[in-house]
């Protein structure tokens, strides 16, 4: 079947696009050093022809990681490995947006520096939660998180002021936007759940002040690179890692209030399901987001073209992001277009490795780089 709707363009913000599949950030924990290099370069590059790639999450400080091998955006170094991925993108045409990443208690003592406690809103560990460590024997594998200490209300500000250098240094990369990881029950989701903040100071309690700190990051990440450049991830309803919210839609609507007073460009949200379980969305939700968001509307989880075709067309959503399908298909966005079969991707080189089951998946003419 055709996909027209997938296939017009449209506005991010001030952000042309000219189709609406997505590329989601997808973790792959290929840089062993937190610097982007050749591998991923020639990656991104690959997947030029979504209407933005959205990258794989980056730690915005050292104290911000809880899986080794992913990328950073705290040093000289980093910053210049991501500009040669941006430059990447951009020779082929493509766009790409940054994604900022504070794990918070998702974390442990092996992967902090200097051993430190990972920190969070409050002094609860993540039950069942798994980080990604490296161990003495030089081997990488899953390790439960370590219990993490609660902020100091005086803290706060500094690791605002780190997203805000984060930002400072994607604009230097040339990235195209910004997105701020507020999802996935890592630091900024773990503020605005009722299970996770358990805080008695500005930061915690009501609706406004559990917000509190994730719109002070959004607004400074838009001081950088102004609201029409921004977008934010969020996981309402979403089970992970331990963490429950007692108030997901209200907070969800909420946010979504604040975030269209300051003119944010998108809004990009996950399906609840997509880490399993059979959770949904309510029904209305979809319908009260597009009311009360006055920016753009990105879905992601589980979707296929024909799916992500009917969400367009109904107006719930402006554009649709795609994970494992962009794993295994660097070519997605014409694979839909000409309703190809699409290459299963192998689970076991999802993470860590090298250009095995990464730069090396087939283009449909079996070429791994149709677009030069």
């Amino acid at each position: 079947m055709a996909y027209e709707t997938l296939f017009t363009p449209t506005q991010l913000g001030s952000l042309s696009i000219p189709n609406r599949v997505i590329m989601a950030p997808l973790t792959r924990s290929r840089t062993p050093d937190s610097v982007p290099g050749k591998m991923q370069e020639a990656y991104y590059g690959q997947r030029a022809g979504a209407g933005l790639i959205i990258s794989e999450a980056t730690n915005i400080s050292p104290t911000a990681r809880g899986y080794v091998y992913t990328p950073g955006i705290w040093t000289d170094e980093q910053e210049t490995g991501w500009k040669g991925v941006v430059d990447a993108v951009h020779a082929k045409g493509g766009r790409i947006a940054l994604q900022l990443w504070h794990v918070g208690r998702v974390s442990h003592e092996m992967v902090q520096p200097d051993g430190q406690q990972p920190v969070a809103p409050s002094a609860l560990k993540g039950e069942g939660a798994q980080c990604f460590v490296e161990f003495e024997d030089g081997t990488a594998g899953q390790h439960p998180t370590s219990t993490p200490r609660a902020l100091e209300t005086d803290e706060i500000p500094g690791i605002v002021e780190d997203y805000r250098q984060a930002a400072e240094r994607a604009k230097r990369a040339g990235f195209d936007m910004v997105e701020v990881h507020a999802a996935n029950a890592y630091l900024l989701n773990q503020f605005l759940a009722t299970g996770t903040n358990k805080r008695t100071d500005q930061y915690g309690g009501s609706l406004e002040n559990r917000a509190r700190f994730p719109l002070e990051v959004v607004d400074a990440v838009i001081d950088v690179y102004g609201a029409d450049r921004v977008g934010i991830r969020m996981t309402p309803f979403i089970e992970l890692f331990g963490l429950t919210d007692d108030e997901p839609e209200a907070m969800a609507l909420y946010m979504a209030d604040q975030l269209s007073k300051r003119g944010l460009a998108y809004l990009h949200l996950n399906e609840p399901n997509w880490a399993g379980g059979d959770i949904t969305f309510p029904a209305g939700f979809r319908e009260k987001m597009r009311e009360r968001f006055s920016g753009s509307l990105i879905y992601c989880g589980n979707y296929d073209a024909e799916h992500a075709e009917k969400r367009i067309s109904e107006n719930t959503t402006d554009a649709v992001a795609f994970g494992r399908p962009y794993i295994a298909n660097p070519d997605l966005p014409e694979r839909f277009r000409v309703n190809a079969s699409l290459t299963e991707p192998n689970h076991e080189t999802f993470y860590g490795g090298n250009e095995k089951g990464y730069t090396d998946y087939p283009f449909m003419d079996n070429g791994y780089d149709r677009m030069s």
